[in-house]
């Protein structure tokens, strides 16, 4: 099947079963609401590299399939993701760099607290690519592969947790 036939198909699957789909994956994803859009283009973007859509006597039934196996996935990559960093340690990193000016210390620290309160308030996956991009040092794709999600996805994850972290410093100025 070509290219446009598969994206037909999928096409057709989300106009009739997108709503019902988005419903399955949230109300198995209630403390990752905000994931929901991310499993639903993962669904879509796997079942575009089914080579035959042919042969799949209920697509439906196939849909559902893919979802669950979809969310299987992402919760197995939720716990074994790290939930925070420890701030100590970045603290004590940073310290020493500031080891000989105590109002800088207190700066460092006052800091180090805000940013770890604002991103609490970020979503896991984009908390942990935030993390690991600008703590470790991680490119995109050995994100992409930590995660396991595309390297796009890494991006938006990101871009997620720099919005969040810019509009609630420009609130509290």
């Amino acid at each position: 099947m070509e290219a446009d036939g598969k994206k037909a198909f999928v096409a057709a699957l989300a106009k009739e079963h997108g709503q019902g789909l988005r419903r399955f994956l949230a109300a198995r994803l209630r403390e990752a609401a905000d994931d929901v859009p991310d499993l639903v283009q993962e669904v879509y973007l796997r079942l575009l590299r089914v080579p035959n859509h042919d042969t799949i006597r209920s697509p439906q039934a196939y849909l559902y399939t893919v979802a669950h196996h979809v969310l299987h996935q992402h919760k197995m990559s939720l716990s074994a993701l790290p939930e925070s960093v420890d701030v100590m340690d970045v603290l004590a990193e940073m310290e020493a760099h500031v080891a000989d000016d105590p109002a800088a210390q207190l700066d460092v620290r006052r800091r180090l607290q805000e940013l770890d309160a604002l991103l609490k308030e970020v979503p896991p996956r984009s908390r942990v690519a935030f993390i690991l991009h600008r703590r470790f040092g991680f490119t995109l794709e050995e994100i992409a592969e930590q995660l396991g999600v595309s390297r796009p996805m890494v991006k938006k994850y990101l871009v997620k947790a720099l919005v969040h972290c810019k509009q609630r410093v420009e609130g509290m100025a």
